[in-house]
């Protein structure tokens, strides 16, 4: 019981983190042009803000329980593959884009954060197979 809520937990503070990280990098309320303190909204930096949100809150939902734990599990899954592909192109267009230099790749690329994504599939991961057991 304590293994489950510990995993549920952690599986809240990443999804968390995640989607702060998200919402950091690409806010969705943009400044807009010679209009100090005026914002608008950009709905393409909103749909990258679904990802994150979906995790944090249905996710974590889905696994409270034995019954829809497969769902959260899938719904993870697919988030974090998805994640990692649109994560991946971003990072490919921007080095290329910008011309980063080799050495400094892996330091400017996504990879950090797709590890993050990761580790929420796999704390995920874990919970389901504690469900299963159980």
């Amino acid at each position: 019981m304590m293994t489950k809520r510990a995993l549920l937990a952690a599986l809240f503070l990443v999804s968390l983190s995640g989607l702060m990280l998200h919402y950091r990098i690409h806010s969705f309320m943009v400044p807009v042009a010679g209009q100090p303190g005026a914002f608008t909204f950009d709905g393409t930096r909103f749909l990258s803000f679904i990802f994150p949100l979906v995790d944090l809150v249905l996710v974590t939902v889905l696994f409270t329980s034995r019954r829809t734990a497969v769902y959260a599990y899938l719904l993870n899954g697919i988030i974090v593959i998805y994640g990692t592909v649109f994560m991946a192109h971003f990072s490919i267009a921007e080095i290329y884009a910008k011309s980063i230099p080799p050495q400094a790749w892996l330091i400017k690329s996504t990879m950090p954060d797709i590890a993050l994504a990761w580790c929420d599939f796999f704390v995920g991961k874990a919970l389901y197979d504690v469900h299963m057991k159980g």
